[in-house]
């Protein structure tokens, strides 16, 4: 196995870390390593304690080093949260052949002008999605290399993020013994839809809604790019509190629970599938039904889906979009797409990962990352080196992040516009 076939992906979660391998094979993907820990130090989708990150970062990397037998030392990190932005901006240069024929360092220049943006101390720019290309004064340019003119253009799309919250990020993944990947940090939105929805849901209009256990993060696909995005600091342990308060029992019995015989609609519910609970203050058990637990659910379930349609109104998409695709750990749950269907009062489906081992919508970011990379980064130096082999190094950053710059941006202009 060739260290630079393989792609790892790291998915920092409220409840969960999950770290994907991917190997890729002749352009195909193929899932050959997993690894997940318990989430310590995240709370609602943001880093409040360094240590804990750390170790919880380190143990999803033992686990899925353990299980592919290689040592990880790079890895492409997502990052979301209510702090990321985006805003368009426009790059303009003149085209420096003598011959007028635009090249590579002539769109490298047009993308680095799209990034001088003045923006607040506080915040960074995380990536760039080029919308289209203007030659002379041409539009709908997808690719222009090879075009004779005098004049580029670009449209844009910033995305940006607060400088804390990307070097808390960043500082984890060092502290862990790992190295971030040259264009390593991806907007898990991007990741997601690049999973989750296809060619059509992105250009006719469609929200993309992650349901995570501490965070359910929107994102707006409209025209074929990313149009909006926002985080809501409401999930699937908001069900759990739910369940522990109203069956009085300890959080960990209300999240096993919750997986086991939870629904999310009461006409879905069983009356007499029954289990017995643990209650807090007494070592008595106490028996109730699916349909008790049900009842429970559904509201805050239908108050999540209420949020989201409400957010999709007030970035003003309510009317541009023509359906909702949910993914994340939360949309499990049996029920969830028929009470989505009620509450977004439009067509929905849920959005699954078709790998082997990872058929399950909480891994929809991890592997999205991976098919992200494989499309918009040439792989260039390996993101991890088999144990086996004591002379297999992985590439440095420096000796990486130069190559694949022209490969990545021309990939991106053929999805973006």
């Amino acid at each position: 196995m060739s260290s630079n076939d393989l792609i790892v992906s790291l998915d920092i979660g409220t409840s969960k870390v999950r770290v994907i391998i991917g190997e890729i094979s002749n352009g195909a993907i193929n899932i050959i390593g997993v690894g997940s820990a318990d989430s310590d130090g995240i709370r609602k989708g943001a880093i409040v304690d360094i240590d804990q990150t750390v170790q919880s970062i380190r143990s999803a990397i033992d686990h899925a080093e353990r299980m592919v037998g290689i040592t990880i030392n790079e890895v492409y990190v997502g990052i979301a949260g209510n702090h990321i932005a985006l805003q368009s901006n426009h790059g303009v240069v003149a085209v420096s052949n003598e011959d007028r024929e635009i090249g590579e360092e002539d769109i490298e220049r047009v993308l680095q002008a799209a990034k001088v943006v003045a923006l607040p101390p506080e915040r960074e720019i995380i990536g760039l999605l080029p919308k289209q290309f203007l030659v002379d004064g041409l539009t709908g340019i997808q690719d222009p290399r090879g075009m004779i003119g005098v004049r580029l253009e670009v449209e844009c799309t910033i995305i940006t993020g607060t400088k804390a919250a990307v070097h808390n990020l960043m500082r984890c993944v060092e502290k862990a013994g790992l190295r971030i990947a040259p264009s390593g940090i991806i907007l898990m939105s991007l990741a997601s839809g690049m999973m989750a929805l296809t060619k059509d849901e992105k250009q006719m209009g469609t929200v993309l809604a992650d349901i995570g256990a501490g965070a359910t993060t929107i994102a707006i696909f409209e025209g074929g790019s990313l149009a909006a995005v926002s985080t809501l600091p409401i999930g699937g342990d908001y069900v759990t509190s739910d369940i522990c308060y109203g069956l009085k029992t300890q959080t960990e019995h209300a999240e096993m629970i919750k997986l086991k015989y939870g629904c999310a609609r009461i006409d879905d519910a069983a009356s007499d599938v029954t289990f017995k609970v643990m209650r807090v203050g007494t070592n008595a058990e106490k028996e109730f039904s699916q349909a008790d637990l049900s009842a429970i659910i559904e509201p805050r379930m239908q108050e999540i889906f209420h949020m989201i349609r409400q957010e999709v109104r007030r970035l003003g998409y309510l009317d541009k979009v023509n359906g909702y695709v949910l993914t994340g750990g939360s949309v499990t749950m049996p029920g969830v797409l028929g009470l989505a269907q009620i509450e977004l009062e439009s067509s929905v489906r849920i959005a699954v990962p078709d790998f082997i081992g990872v058929r399950d919508p909480s891994y929809s970011s991890g592997v999205g990352m991976i098919q992200y990379v494989t499309k918009y980064v040439r792989i260039r130096g390996g993101s991890a080196s088999p144990k086996r082999v004591a002379k297999s190094k992985a590439a440095s950053p420096a000796a990486s992040s130069k190559p694949g710059v022209f490969e990545w941006f021309k990939n991106m202009f053929k999805e973006f516009i």
